[in-house]
């Protein structure tokens, strides 16, 4: 490849759909991964169209794609049966969908980039994947090429402005998490040391774990996962090398991620003879979303997925006797019966 080939040349061939098949975080690092001499043909929304500028580009031969291309997608969101989560609205990289914590969400159709990664952290299968309407209602190739042209560079300043976003709002709760620590610090070590010696010497508090965000993201690497070996199982010798390599920084990432949600859910165990009153909310909260995804099941005519919702209820119902039961009950708790701990 010609040094003279920049990622940013690169980038501005790519659809910016930012949806991870290639196998990467967005079309930013993938044309960084292409400029050093990554395969072409890892970019389905881009089609045959985009392989072929990029074989232009750098030289390499236009091989088949590894998976079909791939027409511009709307996600739409079935709103009578939304439950509110925001997992949708954490995993969509150009922040296209609008709701708020127990709110109905909705997606902006002229902002959604169709890449489907909404879909598969939503607990109640409540999103469709359709063909966009201004793709659809395009009356030539020069009106679709028009569209495409305006939906790469507005999902490319809307992906940008997510991550800035998101690095500032990291950086405020940081600060936050500092003051409070520092307040916390600050009685009992005037007792013992001299205002100077507290300065010198405080040190900021670990960051408390993330459980949704965790959790959100785990989802968004597993979809991810499935892609690429998808991709594993179509590509020829050649190519698997680079595939099987990504697909354990996967796993590494994903086993990173249990071990942080594992050990927040000892650390919480452990303390769960203090907190009786959460096991019964989350208890009930489960018993809730899951006679929401039983309606949703039995509306569809989905029986397996009604026996799932079934299995739900009972173990719902089962923790809540757990939690109802616990000897660390105290005698204001038994008296008001509706508070107890996350099991």
């Amino acid at each position: 490849m010609a040094t003279t080939i920049t990622a940013e040349r690169i980038d501005a061939e790519l659809p910016q759909t930012q949806c991870g098949k290639c196998g990467h975080d967005g079309c930013r690092p993938y044309a960084v991964a292409i400029v050093e001499g990554e395969a072409i043909n890892r970019c389905p929304p881009g089609g045959e169209a985009t392989r072929d500028r990029l074989a232009k580009l750098t030289g390499q031969p236009p091989l088949e794609l590894i998976e079909p291309a791939q027409t511009p997608l709307l996600a739409v969101i079935r709103e009578a049966e939304c439950i509110g989560c925001t997992k949708c609205i954490q995993a969509c990289p150009v922040d296209a969908i609008l709701g708020a914590a127990k709110q109905m969400h909705t997606v902006i159709e002229f902002e959604c980039t169709g890449c489907e990664l909404c879909v598969a952290p939503c607990p109640v299968d409540c999103i469709d994947l359709v063909e966009h309407p201004q793709w659809a209602g395009a009356e030539n190739e020069v009106e679709q090429q028009r569209y495409l042209d305006w939906r790469a560079g507005n999902g490319r300043q809307r992906f940008e402005a997510r991550k800035r976003r998101l690095a500032v709002k990291a950086e405020e709760k940081r600060r936050r998490r500092e003051r409070r620590a520092a307040a916390a610090r600050a009685p009992a070590e005037a007792s013992t040391k001299a205002p100077a010696e507290v300065s010198n010497e405080a040190q900021p508090q670990p960051a408390a774990i993330d459980v949704t965000a965790l959790k959100a993201q785990r989802a968004t690497l597993t979809a991810r996962r499935k892609r690429l070996q998808r991709q594993l199982d179509k590509a020829d010798e050649t190519q698997r090398p680079a595939l099987l390599e990504r697909l354990a920084g996967f796993d590494d990432q994903l086993a990173a991620i249990d071990r942080q949600l594992e050990s927040t859910s000892s650390s919480r165990e452990s303390a769960a003879p203090a907190h009786r009153h959460i096991a019964v909310a989350a208890a009930e909260q489960a018993m809730r979303k899951a006679r929401q995804e039983l309606a949703h099941f039995q509306r569809k005519g989905d029986q397996a997925g009604i026996a799932q919702a079934q299995d739900k209820i009972h173990e719902a119902e089962r923790l809540l006797s757990l939690a109802n039961q616990s000897p660390a009950t105290s005698p204001a708790d038994s008296a008001g019966n509706d508070h107890g701990t996350t099991s």
